[in-house]
């Protein structure tokens, strides 16, 4: 069913054009020609505009085979990677991994699903497989903090349900939960003094600003938050009580609640820290992208799983750490999974893959498609 040499000589095209985040122009144009030239409607949004990046998303359109019902698709992967990824040299070894030459990354995040996406279309057109609308959301600026998704237009969405294909796990597994993302600033304003002569007169923001991170819970908090503390800048001269202070942290949770009140207890440590030294406090947050949560008997993870099934994977299904597109994609109202892809050692110049998996990926969603049509 899956031309997996094919599959594999396209992938290993894509990875070697230089698309690091917020460089997404080339290979965007690339991916336009290719929709295109597969005969599918392809617009790029004006999101750029707004997040700064190189391209703007794509958002490509498969019509429907006349007289199939089946809900409406959509699956999204990611254009742009993470640093170092100019210059890429993919390399297939006998054991049947391609990773690349060892001083950059590979690039499967994400052009292994891209590929993967490429190959469906080839198939559903080769094999005649009757289908529902697919629509094909390619985003840029995923690496940089989710920007283009985070840009987009939500009306631009035209579908019942939805496939990220972009998480880490065995070709098969299916990330059905994913936490939301608070970031936050915390800052410490003190009083300069004079180290030798007079510390007595200063408040140190450093200090007030250890005191403070002393009294937070950090790390794990519990199954479903976690908190971390990713800079602390305060600098001067050692002969001066510094007066000010910076920190950025994160909190994370699947439960809005559980994040809710985990910021709380980051603000009231910073200010009853403050409030002892005699320091002020600054404290803002901000909700990057929300969480979302699928039971396993909802209607996307029933035909991941269903699909899984039919080729005798997994459809394990499990709770995701991290953020991903599929995140946005649910925030604007489209019940979206996140599949796995089978890559390891993401966003490190150890990145690889197995051929095999890229020819199970691709056989995964055109089954995802296949098992869509009702009868």
């Amino acid at each position: 069913m899956i031309d997996t040499q094919r599959l594999v000589h396209e992938f290993l095209e894509l990875v070697q054009i230089d698309s690091e985040t917020r460089s997404e122009r080339l290979i965007a144009d690339v991916l336009t020609n290719k929709f295109k030239l597969h005969g599918l409607e392809v617009v790029e949004d004006d999101s750029a505009s707004r997040s700064g990046h190189g391209a703007g998303n794509l958002i490509a359109r498969l019509p429907a085979t006349e007289g199939v019902d089946a809900p409406k698709l959509f699956f999204t992967c990611h254009m742009d990677t993470v640093m170092p990824g100019l210059g890429i040299k993919p390399v297939i070894g006998e054991d049947g991994w391609i990773r690349s030459s060892g001083d950059t990354i590979l690039g499967a995040d994400d052009k292994a699903g891209v590929a993967a996406l490429l190959e469906l279309i080839r198939v559903l057109r080769e094999q005649e497989i009757p289908h529902g609308q697919i629509q094909f959301v390619i985003t840029a600026g995923e690496e940089s903090g989710l920007m283009g998704a985070r840009a987009m237009d939500a009306s631009l969405l035209d579908a019942e349900l939805g496939f990220a294909v972009d998480s880490n796990g065995e070709v098969g597994e299916i990330a059905v939960s994913a936490p939301t993302q608070a970031k936050i600033t915390m800052e410490v304003h003190g009083k300069a003094a004079h180290a030798g002569v007079n510390p007595e007169d200063g408040i140190s923001a450093i200090q007030v600003a250890g005191k403070a991170i002393a009294r937070m819970k950090l790390g794990r908090i519990d199954k479903d938050t976690t908190a971390n503390i990713g800079s602390f800048s305060g600098s001067g001269a050692t002969n001066v009580v510094i007066d000010y202070a910076k920190l950025e942290a994160e909190a994370r949770s699947v439960v809005q609640e559980k994040v809710d009140a985990q910021i709380a207890s980051m603000k009231e440590a910073l200010e009853s820290a403050c409030a002892e030294f005699g320091a002020t406090a600054g404290f803002e947050s901000r909700i990057v992208y929300p969480s979302f949560n699928h039971a396993d008997d909802s209607e996307v993870v029933q035909l991941a799983k269903k699909a899984a099934a039919q080729l005798g994977l997994s459809g394990r299904t499990f709770q995701s750490g991290g953020g991903s597109d599929a995140n946005v994609f649910n925030g604007f109202g489209v019940p979206t999974v996140n599949l796995s892809v089978g890559y390891e050692h993401i966003h490190t110049t150890s990145e690889r893959i197995k051929v095999e998996d890229l020819g199970k990926l691709a056989g995964f969603i055109v089954e995802i498609v296949r098992q869509s049509v009702r009868a």
